[in-house]
C-alpha cells in the first residue's frame, strides 16, 4: 500500500503529488502553514487525505505553539482558532476537510483540562487515529463496492481516487482493489482528467504499480467506447454528497454520469460518511472552488494557450442523484431514494 501521508514527530510528509510520475518526491512540512500550503498546492489531494493532512496540521500546529511546562488556555485556544482557520481556507469544496478540523477542535476540548504536554500528545495521537480509520474504512468500502463489481468488468474511473486520495487503499480506486483481491478480473480505464491530469499522471501510476491492467485515454474519448461497448461501469469518488444524492466531484464527472445513462451503464460514487454533508439539502449548495487559470493555459509552466483569453476552472462539478445508481459508503450501498438511505448510513456511523 502506498505511503502517502507520513507523521514524523515534528514534520509531515507527503508523497508530492504534483512530481508523479516521473519523480517520487515526499515534501516535509515542519510548520501548519507549510501543511496548509501543501494542500492548496496540490502536494496532497482527495478529499479524505485532505482531512488527514489538515488534523495532522493542527496537531503540529499546536505542539510547536507551546512549551512543554506552559499553560495559558487563552493562548492555547487562540493559537487552535488561527490553525483550524488556516485549514478551512486551503480547499472549499471538500467536506473532510471540515469533518476533520471540527473533529480535531472537539478533541482540543476534552484535552485541555489535561494540561499543554497532554493535549499536544492527545491531538497527535487524534490525528493518527483518524489517518488509520481511514485505511479501515476504506477497505469496507472496497468490500461492499466489489459486490457491485462483475467479473470480467472494465471499468471507467475519473480523476484519481485511490490510495494517493486518501491515507491509503482509496475509495473509488479501493473497489477496484477489492474486486481484484477477490479474485475478480477487472480492467481500467483512466481518463486523463484535465487540467491537472490526475487520472494520467496519477491513476495510471498506481495501478501500474499493484498490476493491475490500465488504459489512458483523454477526456473526450468516453462516449466513444461506451457507444462502443468497452465500458461496463463507471465507479468515480466523491468531494462532497448533499441529502439527496446530488455529489461534487472533480469537474468532467457530470459530464460522465450523462454519458453513463445514454449508455446504460451503471455509475457509482464511492466515499466514507465523512463526505457526506446531510446539512445541505441538494448539491446547489456545494461551494464550488475556483482555482488558478494558469492551470488550464500552462503545464508545468510551459504556456499552452494565447494570453489576453479568458480562462474558467472550476475545480469540480455536481453530478445530480438522477444519474446515480448506487453511493457506496463503509456502511454499505446506498440507493434511491437517496435521502432516507444517506441518512440511515450515516447513523451507523454515530451509534459506532
Amino acid at each position: 500500500m502506498l505511503d502517502t501521508i507520513r507523521w514524523e514527530g515534528d514534520a509531515v510528509a507527503f508523497l508530492d503529488q504534483t512530481m508523479l510520475p516521473t519523480r517520487e518526491d515526499y515534501l516535509v512540512c515542519r510548520s501548519a502553514p507549510e501543511v496548509a500550503a501543501a494542500i492548496t498546492n496540490m502536494v496532497v489531494r482527495g478529499a479524505p487525505a485532505i482531512g488527514v493532512a489538515a488534523a495532522m496540521g493542527i496537531a503540529l500546529g499546536i505542539k510547536q505553539s507551546m512549551a512543554p511546562t506552559e499553560k495559558d488556555e487563552k493562548a492555547l485556544r487562540s493559537t487552535l482558532n488561527n490553525v483550524c482557520e488556516l485549514m478551512r481556507q486551503t480547499r472549499p469544496t471538500a467536506v473532510n476537510l471540515f469533518w476533520a478540523i471540527e473533529r480535531m477542535k472537539a478533541r482540543f476540548e476534552e484535552l485541555l483540562p489535561e494540561g499543554p504536554r497532554r493535549l499536544a500528545e492527545g491531538l497527535e495521537q487524534e490525528a493518527l487515529e483518524i489517518q488509520r480509520e481511514d485505511i479501515e474504512i476504506n477497505r469496507r468500502m472496497g468490500k461492499h463496492g466489489a459486490e457491485l463489481v462483475p467479473d470480467g468488468a472494465r471499468i471507467l474511473t475519473h480523476c484519481n481516487a485511490g490510495a494517493l486520495a486518501t491515507a491509503g487503499y482509496g475509495t473509488a480506486l479501493g473497489v477496484v482493489r477489492a474486486a481484484v483481491e477477490a479474485g475478480k478480473k477487472v480492467e481500467v480505464y483512466a481518463d486523463e482528467t484535465r487540467p491537472f491530469l490526475q487520472g494520467a499522471r496519477l491513476t495510471t501510476w498506481e495501478l501500474a504499480k499493484d498490476g493491475i491492467p490500465v488504459t489512458l485515454i483523454t477526456d473526450n474519448m468516453s462516449g466513444h467506447l461506451m457507444a462502443r461497448k468497452k465500458i461496463d461501469l463507471v465507479i468515480v469518488g466523491s468531494d462532497r454528497i448533499a441529502a439527496n444524492g446530488d455529489f461534487a466531484n472533480k469537474i468532467g464527472t457530470y459530464s460522465l454520469a450523462v454519458l453513463a445513462r445514454e449508455h446504460g451503464l451503471p455509475f457509482y460514487a464511492v466515499a466514507p460518511t465523512s463526505t457526506f454533508d446531510l446539512s445541505i439539502a441538494s448539491g446547489d449548495q456545494i461551494p464550488i472552488e475556483q482555482r488558478d487559470p494558469q492551470e488550464v493555459t500552462h503545464f508545468r509552466g510551459v504556456r499552452i494557450a494565447p494570453e489576453g483569453i479568458g480562462v474558467e476552472n472550476p475545480a469540480f462539478d455536481v453530478t445530480p442523484s438522477r444519474y446515480v445508481t448506487a453511493i457506496v459508503c463503509e456502511n454499505g450501498v446506498a440507493r434511491s431514494p437517496f435521502t432516507e438511505a444517506l441518512r440511515r448510513l450515516s447513523q451507523k456511523t454515530k451509534a459506532a
